[in-house]
C-alpha cells in the first residue's frame, strides 16, 4: 500500500515524542544538565530518531513491494494525478442526464476506482496498468467533460444530437478498455487463484483416492 503521509507522521512522532522527552528528563536527571542544554539534546535525540524511523519505514515499504526509491516516487505522482483525474471523472460522468446509460456510466466509476485502489495497494501494478494511466484515462476525462458539457445545452440541434450519440459509442469503447485494463491488473491474482485451485483438486483426489485402496484392503 502506499504510504499513507498521516499515518506516518503518527509513528514517527510516536517514536520521536517519548525518546525527546526520555532523553531530556535523563540529562537533567542522571547528567546533571540544566534545562536549556537537557532541551538541546532531547531536540538531537528526537530528530536522530525521526529520521531513523522514517528510513526504516520506507526501506521495509519499499523491499516488501520490490521497488526502489526512485520507483515509488515516480508512481506516488502518477497516483496522486490519477485520483485528481478520477475525481473529475466521477463529478462530469454523474451530471450527465441520460438515463438509459446510467449502468455503464456507475460501472465505469467502479472500475476505475478499482483500478486506483488495487494499484495503491500494490504499487508495483501499475506497470501492469500503465495504458490506463498514461492514456485511457486520461481520454475518458477529457471526452465525459465534454459531453456532459454539451448534454447540459437546452437545446440541440440535429448535429449536436448526432454528435451526443457518438460520442456515448466512444465512451461505451472507452469503458470496455478501461474493463481489459482491470482484466490485465488482475492476471497474476487469476493464474494464482487457478494454481490454488488445482492444488486442491490434486490434493483432494490424491486423497479420495488413498481412502479407495485403503478401503480395498480392508475388504480383501
Amino acid at each position: 500500500m502506499i504510504l499513507n503521509p498521516f499515518l506516518l507522521f503518527l509513528v514517527r512522532s510516536g517514536i520521536t515524542i517519548p525518546i525527546g522527552m526520555i532523553t531530556w528528563l535523563s540529562s537533567i536527571i542522571f547528567f546533571d544538565q540544566t534545562f536549556f542544554p537537557s532541551v538541546v539534546y532531547a531536540m538531537i535525540a528526537g530528530t536522530g530518531a525521526y529520521l531513523l524511523t522514517n528510513g526504516v519505514i520506507q526501506h521495509r515499504f519499499l523491499k516488501k513491494h520490490h521497488l526502489t526509491r526512485k520507483e515509488y516516487k515516480f508512481i506516488y505522482k502518477q497516483l496522486k494525478e490519477a485520483k485528481t483525474k478520477i475525481t473529475r471523472l466521477n463529478k462530469a460522468v454523474l451530471s450527465i442526464r441520460h438515463f438509459s446509460s446510467i449502468k455503464q456510466r456507475i460501472d465505469l466509476i467502479r472500475v476505475t476506482r478499482k483500478i486506483y485502489h488495487l494499484t495503491k495497494q500494490t504499487p508495483k501494478r501499475f506497470y501492469r496498468a500503465e495504458k490506463f494511466y498514461y492514456s485511457h484515462l486520461d481520454s475518458v476525462v477529457e471526452i465525459s467533460e465534454k459531453y456532459a458539457l454539451l448534454s447540459a445545452q437546452p437545446k440541440k440541434s440535429h448535429d449536436l444530437q448526432i454528435t451526443l450519440r457518438e460520442t456515448r459509442k466512444t465512451l461505451e469503447q472507452l469503458a470496455k478498455s478501461i474493463e481489459d485494463d482491470l482484466h490485465i491488473l488482475l492476471t497474476d491474482d487469476i493464474d494464482d487463484l487457478h494454481f490454488e485451485l488445482d492444488v486442491i483438486r490434486h490434493t483432494t483426489f490424491k486423497k479420495k483416492d488413498n481412502n479407495l485402496f485403503d478401503e480395498s484392503r480392508r475388504l480383501k
